[in-house]
């Protein structure tokens, strides 16, 4: 018998008839079948066979390199996430080459961008070559750096010429790596602008924005605001003063107070027949018994006008709890909401991610056995939706309502028909990105640029326009 090779936990291959020189693999004997991360997968006919298109991010981190693939369809697979969602994935058979070896594997197509490694090796490519040590890496020889750009140079995309900042707090949170990852991807200079570190000058003459170290920036075309609520005055003064200065906010300051202002909301929901589950709002103690019959009694919700991601969110499931927990608050001079509570709804709800106008992306919320907020920072599980004409047209209209060129819209269905919870300003990319394989991010940089084509084309017509015949 041959001597079978051995390979660590993790390693370097290549798939030469996909185009791709080397890809990092999480070597599983665990797993059946080898799968890879893939993205925009579209099924064609060639020579009457089915074949499937799709691109592969190779590089770990890196989504700024791309690579467009096809390849024949070899069959087709029911796939059940560890989260129990089921779905429908292509497999096709390449080539791979490996420590020296170079054989035919299939590959399974995973859609959803939650894989650690961009490619995992299963058992089926492993038995008669490998044996594995898992506590083992690279027992094949690392990928330099210096390599990996040589490599993927043909890949990188040329600049151009647009400088848009990322105006948010934590560089490492999820939907700022993806964003400040999509941009670059396209060829834009990104640059990541915290919040805190920025200051003002208030000049008729000579306006200006500095950051820290006194460096005056006003050469960005254009802001996309990731404001965490608690510094929504400070972050909004900012975005206004980006204004003033000529450039582009992905979303308005007065947009984002208004739509962090819950009361304020949704009087704005009901002037706009949007539908909501019945809000009441009062300040006096001698009113507090009425408010909850307005509402329909308990159950309840009542919230807290500056709670976000379902914190500052009681549900009173008695009159009596109802009436202490809102005459508790009050006795502290906190504003907040109560809410008819949507039993039907069973702990879901659907998030719709708005940008430019159109829906984008949709899913489900799930709450955790017990609990009533779906929200996934609660333990709620997120799985793909299809929405409805009418639960559309309400997203669309509550985002619109506010003016917010990317909004989070959140609805809840009832036997009354969908009702609109909430929008959110910041709407977080992690769910919905793995919910849905939807590059969300890549369509907000999208936006930045139709707008910013728009405003060029807008001048150039003015210009033209103001030319002497």
């Amino acid at each position: 018998m041959d001597q079978l090779t051995l390979l660590g936990s993790e390693e370097w291959c290549q798939l030469s008839s996909l185009h791709i020189p080397a890809i990092k693999v999480r070597v599983d004997s665990g797993a059946k079948t080898s799968s890879i991360q893939a993205s925009k997968i579209k099924p064609f006919v060639k020579d009457g066979q089915d074949w499937v298109k799709f691109e592969v991010n190779p590089l770990q981190d890196n989504m700024t390199i791309s690579v467009p693939c096809e390849a024949r369809v070899f069959s087709r697979r029911i796939v059940k996430s560890s989260i129990g969602i089921a779905e429908e994935r292509f497999v096709i058979k390449t080539q791979v080459v490996l420590g020296g070896l170079a054989f035919d594997i299939q590959l399974t197509l995973a859609s959803r961008d939650t894989m650690e490694y961009r490619m995992l090796l299963g058992r089926e490519a492993l038995v008669g070559r490998y044996l594995v040590n898992p506590a083992a890496s690279f027992n094949l020889g690392d990928c330099s750096e210096e390599t990996l750009r040589i490599h993927y140079k043909s890949y990188i995309k040329e600049k151009t010429g647009l400088r848009i900042a990322l105006l948010a707090s934590n560089p490492a949170l999820y939907s700022n790596r993806r964003i400040m990852e999509a941009g670059e991807a396209r060829g834009h200079e990104m640059v990541f602008l915290n919040v805190e570190h920025l200051y003002i000058k208030l000049d008729a003459n000579s306006p200006e924005i500095r950051y820290r170290g006194g460096n005056i920036l006003n050469d960005f075309d254009a802001i996309i605001p990731r404001i965490k609520p608690s510094v929504t005055f400070y972050g909004c003064a900012l975005l206004r003063q980006f204004k003033h200065l000529g450039v582009y906010c992905l979303n308005s300051a007065e947009s984002i107070t208004q739509s962090r202002d819950k009361l304020f909301a949704s009087q704005l929901f009901s002037e706009n027949d949007i539908h909501i589950p019945t809000t009441g709002f009062a300040k006096s103690p001698m009113d507090t018994k009425d408010l909850i019959r307005m509402v329909n009694g308990a159950p309840l919700i009542i919230k807290l006008l500056e709670s976000t991601q379902g914190k500052g969110v009681v549900l009173a499931e008695t009159n009596k709890a109802a009436e202490s927990v809102i005459n508790a608050f009050k006795s502290v001079k906190t504003n907040i909401l109560v809410q008819e509570f949507i039993k039907e709804a069973n702990g879901q709800d659907i998030r719709c991610f708005v940008v430019g106008g159109r829906i984008v992306a949709s899913m489900q919320r799930q709450a955790e056995r017990g609990e009533f907020r779906a929200n996934l920072h609660q333990g709620g599980k997120a799985s793909l939706v299809k929405i409805t004409s009418e639960e559309k047209k309400l997203a669309l209209k509550a985002a619109k309502v506010f003016n917010l060129a990317v909004a989070g819209v959140d609805i809840i269905r009832s036997n009354k028909g969908p009702l609109l919870l909430e929008v959110n300003s910041s709407p977080g990319l992690e769910g919905i990105e793995n919910a849905t394989g939807v590059n969300v991010a890549n369509s907000m940089i999208e936006a930045i640029e139709k707008n910013i084509k728009y405003r060029l084309e807008a001048l150039a017509a003015e210009a033209t326009s103001n030319e002497p015949t």
